[in-house]
């Protein structure tokens, strides 16, 4: 019996060892950077989407819903890898002039970024918020459904053309069921009263909108342009970022001409410009620019279009 209880007070105080050695252990935490705009060796060359300011359509909402709803779409954007997506702002566009439905005028953009390596221009709307509620009165005392819709309009417009690509609105409802004392709900003061929640509503509203955008862009060539030549060395407005590589063959065409709509005066595009040669890519330069050398023709200069080989 003596035996016994050694043996077993031997094994509960291994037992116990073993469970304070396993619980003594430090957690270990892991952390990894990772950088938006990182290539691989085989991606591909990437678009430029510029996203201008966003509008509201009633004028009613606060400027930080629109800018938080903006940021957020562009970072997600970005962390697809598949696209470059920037803020208009870096081109200083005018902004001033708008359509009759009080959207940026597309004609006028496009005369201004014609040559900035943009491909398209992303357009974003707070179109309405709505607040209504459901109610099951007892006394009172009513339970109230409250549902919230939002809706956004998301619109891709190709730089070639100012033509829309892409024109969607999507509605996003939330519901929810809680008890309060009977009052009329008014929208314009539950979203006073409720900023967060309806911010957080538009951002996520606009952030379903990115894998349509993304598939969108696909309508569009890829290109860029000869920014500078000096000597041997030819210069382009597209680099490490938009996904060249180097050792990259770019075939190089004339800008070609401007063409419009003879009845509306809008510009539909450019005439096939006239193939000058193959340029390849020997390295980098600037935020997301390269240096290429002729690989075969003449005759290169500034503004002539690159395209892959």
């Amino acid at each position: 019996m003596f035996l016994k209880l050694i043996l077993s007070f031997f094994l509960l105080a291994t037992t116990a060892c073993s469970l304070f050695e396993t619980r003594s252990e430090v957690p270990r935490k892991e952390v990894k950077d990772w950088n938006p705009n990182k290539n691989t060796e085989s991606s591909s060359p990437r678009k430029r989407l510029a996203l201008l300011p966003f509008l509201d359509k009633k004028s009613s909402h606060p400027t930080e819903f629109k800018e938080s709803a903006r940021r957020a779409l562009m970072l997600d954007l970005n962390r697809t890898g598949e696209i470059i997506a920037m803020s208009a702002d870096e081109f200083n566009l005018d902004l001033s002039k708008k359509t009759a439905d009080g959207t940026y005028d597309m004609k006028e953009l496009v005369k201004q970024t014609r040559d900035s390596g943009v491909a398209a221009f992303l357009t974003g709307q707070i179109v309405d918020v709505r607040v209504e509620s459901k109610a099951g009165q007892i006394g009172i005392v009513r339970k109230l459904k409250t549902g919230i819709e939002v809706d956004v309009l998301v619109k891709v417009s190709s730089i070639r053309g100012g033509k829309d690509i892409f024109n969607t609105v999507k509605t996003v409802r939330l519901e929810d069921e809680n008890v309060r004392v009977a009052e009329r709900v008014d929208t314009d003061r539950f979203i006073k009263a409720n900023p967060d929640l309806i911010k957080t509503m538009i951002k996520d509203a606009f952030l379903e909108f990115t894998k349509q955008i993304i598939a969108s862009l696909d309508r569009i060539t890829w290109e860029g342009r000869i920014a500078a030549v000096q000597g041997d060395r030819i210069f382009l407005n597209v680099g490490r970022i938009s996904g060249l590589q180097v050792g990259d063959l770019l075939k190089v065409s004339e800008a070609g001409d401007d063409i419009y709509d003879p009845d509306s005066g809008i510009h539909i595009g450019k005439s096939p410009g006239r193939l000058k040669g193959t340029l390849e890519v020997i390295s980098y330069f600037g935020t997301d620019g390269s240096i290429a050398v002729v690989h075969s023709g003449a005759g290169f200069k500034e503004n002539d279009k690159v395209e892959i080989y």
